[in-house]
Formats: C-alpha cells, sequence, structure tokens
C-alpha cells in the first residue's frame, strides 16, 4: 500500500456516543494487523476521554499527545491525539450538551487542518444532532455544518453531496433529511443536475472510474408508469437525465426503484441516485449495515464517515464494530492517494 504523505484526521464525534470505543478499537486493530496494514491517523479530542475510555474497555493503549506532523512516526507505538481546548465528560450513554463545544471544535479544527495541508482527509466519528441542537448548534447535520465551513476556509462556494459507499452499493439521496411530504416540491432537475456532475466528476477523480454509470431513481412507484402514477419523473427527473447524457455522462433513468438493488441489477451501474432519503439508505444498509461508509462530495476536501450513528445505549460495553470506521478510514486514504496521483500525472 502505497503511503499518503500526510496522516489521517479523525474527530472526536459525541464523546458519550460509540466514537471514542470505535476509534481505540482501529487502532488496535491497527497495531494486531501491523501498522504497516493503515494509513496513519491522528484523533481530534480530549486525550483524557481516551485514556477513561480505554480504560472502561479494558484496552491497553496508549495515548500521545502530538501535533499533526508528528503522528506518522507516534503511530507505529501509540495513538496520536491533538488536543482540543475543550475539556468533556463523555460519560458512556449520558449525552451531555455541555460536550458539544469540543465536538464542534473537533469538526471545525479538522478542517482547518486539511486547508492547511497539516492532514489528507478528515473523518469524522458520529453526531447526535439532538444534543448539539440543545446546546444551539444551528445546521441540519454534519453534511450542512462541513459545506460552512469548507466555504470559510477555501473561500469558494460548496456544494455538499451525500453518497452512502459500500463494495456492494453506493446510492446519492436528492434529498436528505426533510419530512416525506416535501420532497416531491424539493425535487428540481437543475438539482439534480447539479448532483449528477458531482457524483461524475468524484467516481472518475477519487473512485477511478474512467467512464462512471449513474442512474436515477423514479420518485413515484414504477417511477410514474408514464405519467398514471404521477407527473415527477417524467417533468423533473428525465429532463435531469436528458441534460446529464447531452453531456456525454453514461446515465440512466428514472428507472422504477423496486428493481434498482437486486444483484444483477447492481452490476449495471457504479451509483444510484435516489429521489429522497429512505429510497437511498434502505437498501444499503440491508446490504452493508455494518460495512457503509457516508462520504461527502462536492467539497474542497476529502470527508468520510462511519454510516452509524452514536449508538449510546451500547457506549462504553464493548459491544460496537469498528468495521465501518475501518472502512471509512481506508476510503478516505484512497481516495487521497487517487488525489495524489491525479496531481502528479
Amino acid at each position: 500500500m502505497s503511503e499518503i504523505p500526510r496522516p489521517l484526521c479523525l474527530t472526536q464525534g459525541d464523546p458519550s456516543g460509540i466514537g471514542p470505543d470505535i476509534t481505540l478499537a482501529l487502532y488496535s486493530r491497527a497495531r494486531e494487523q501491523g501498522a504497516a496494514f493503515f494509513e496513519p491517523f491522528f484523533v481530534l479530542t480530549d486525550p483524557d476521554l481516551l485514556r477513561r475510555r480505554a480504560g472502561q474497555l479494558g484496552l491497553a493503549v496508549e495515548i500521545a499527545e502530538a501535533a499533526p506532523e508528528e503522528a506518522a512516526k507516534i503511530f507505529p507505538s501509540a495513538l496520536p491525539v491533538v488536543a482540543l481546548d475543550a475539556r468533556v465528560r463523555g460519560e458512556p450513554g449520558r449525552p451531555d450538551p455541555n460536550d458539544a463545544a469540543a465536538t464542534i471544535e473537533s469538526i471545525a479544527r479538522a478542517v482547518e487542518f486539511v486547508h492547511a495541508g497539516r492532514a489528507a482527509a478528515v473523518v469524522t466519528n458520529p453526531i447526535a444532532k439532538s444534543v448539539l441542537y440543545r446546546a444551539g448548534f444551528a445546521h441540519p447535520g454534519h453534511t450542512e455544518f462541513l459545506g460552512e465551513l469548507a466555504e470559510k476556509n477555501f473561500a469558494r462556494p460548496a456544494r455538499p453531496v451525500m453518497l452512502l459507499w459500500s463494495r456492494e452499493l453506493a446510492v446519492v439521496p436528492a434529498t436528505i433529511h426533510v419530512p416525506l411530504a416535501q420532497v416531491p416540491a424539493l425535487l428540481k432537475t437543475d438539482d439534480l443536475v447539479e448532483i449528477g456532475a458531482i457524483v461524475a466528476e468524484a467516481f472518475r477523480r477519487d473512485f477511478d472510474v474512467a467512464r462512471p454509470r449513474l442512474v436515477f431513481a423514479g420518485l413515484n412507484p414504477h417511477a410514474g408508469e408514464d405519467g398514471a402514477i404521477g407527473r415527477e419523473d417524467i417533468e423533473i427527473i428525465a429532463p435531469a437525465v436528458a441534460r446529464l447524457s447531452a453531456r456525454g455522462l453514461d446515465v440512466r433513468g428514472p428507472l422504477p426503484a423496486d428493481t434498482m438493488f437486486h444483484a444483477a441489477a447492481r452490476k449495471t451501474y457504479d451509483v444510484a441516485i435516489c429521489a429522497y432519503h429512505d429510497q437511498a439508505l434502505i437498501p444499503i444498509k440491508t446490504l452493508a449495515f455494518d460495512s457503509g461508509v457516508n462520504v461527502t462530495l462536492g467539497l474542497p476536501f476529502i470527508r468520510t464517515s462511519p454510516d452509524h450513528g452514536t449508538a449510546f445505549s451500547i457506549a462504553g460495553t464493548g459491544r460496537a464494530s469498528e468495521t465501518s470506521l475501518a472502512e471509512a478510514t481506508a476510503l478516505a486514504a484512497r481516495m487521497a492517494r487517487a488525489r495524489l496521483e491525479a496531481s502528479r500525472a
């Protein structure tokens, strides 16, 4: 595995959730398998949080406070941690709005590190939006906050697009955290064209797919059945497909969503763009519940995340799986290598 020149940056996530557990478990796996199998990473958190949680989990992980530039050297013998200004309580399973400032600081500083060239990519641990809301957080979620941070740090507009990726399936929800009743009005042809173009470019640049194959799922049953079950597929989605095709992209749709996700169908495309949240997330979480990765496309930096939540009920028990975080770090490193190789071409 060719190394990337800078380490990956892992954020804290909600300190009362499983973020500390899976971070420690991932580092333990790296030590067991040999650090050479993992790209070095550092964590932006309160070092004492990880020390406490390691003790609670019975994990013999040494924590070393370090600067990002020291992470690669330290990684084989200790988990590098860049200390936050804020300290956290982080009691497992007991989310505390007083810890929200540290969670937000971790995300913001991670973006600053990639902007400064001190980290290769951002890998975010799960947050609990409800906890952040009680502390005054004003964004619908991670994706929207990262978009704002991208514009602030890189001084150019960002168009965040959520991709859920796994080895079995890749999907993009065109609308995300909105009530289902609002989806038809929110679907716009121009937006779908923009999303399709961002996805195609990302798959070429970051996933080494020379000619990405995109499919669009229909909004209505049977993709509207020629207008008999709604006009949105004819009037909104089909024109977006036509415009993207006119740009030379390999794109099809709208297709009936109920026949898009079986094994034979999945072999015919690289990514499916879906009309709404559950239309995208139900199939990928069925196929890859423990290994899916959340990727934010359309940013001037790489961001991946485990495709699961904070799981407060099992925090500190040792039952949390680090598989999705392992996939997220591996994918972030793969994308960083692809960008590095493209810059050298």
